[in-house]
């Protein structure tokens, strides 16, 4: 780690927690300033890559708009991001997702991950005792 990485890591004024991975559809509400006014805007799109370098995290998240995919470079870290909202994961085996621009339609859906809480499983019903009718004998010879 070079001079230039630690003081990356000691300006970084915002620590955030990152609770998305990619391939997962995120909406990210960003700060925009117009003038001396201030509004948030929401993008939503998938992650289809996180880079990791030591003081600065960013992530690429894609959208298609009008049948024209649109890109954009987020920094985790800057205090322009207010949150960030994870609305589905998808079940991805790599860590860049960049096939993902030559793909249309239905090809370029990822299939999603579904979570099942152990607490909403169906409990399994306790077997009752074996109760021995007067008519029946039993055969324990």
């Amino acid at each position: 780690m070079n001079i230039a990485d630690q003081i990356g890591l000691e300006l970084v004024p915002v620590k955030r927690e990152q609770n998305f991975e990619v391939g997962d559809t995120v909406k990210v509400h960003y700060k925009i300033v117009e003038g001396n006014r201030e509004r948030i805007q929401a993008y939503e799109g998938v992650v289809i890559a996180v880079n990791n370098k030591c003081g600065s995290k960013t992530f690429t998240v894609r959208r298609v708009s009008f049948d024209v995919g649109i890109e954009r470079i987020f920094p985790l870290y800057s205090p322009r991001i207010d949150k960030i909202d994870v609305i589905r994961k998808s079940k991805v085996k790599k860590s860049k997702l960049y096939y993902l621009r030559d793909k249309k339609g239905k090809s370029a859906k990822l299939k999603e991950k579904i979570y099942v809480k152990k607490d909403s499983l169906p409990k399994a019903p306790k077997a009752a005792p074996a109760v021995q009718t007067s008519g029946e004998e039993s055969n324990q010879d």
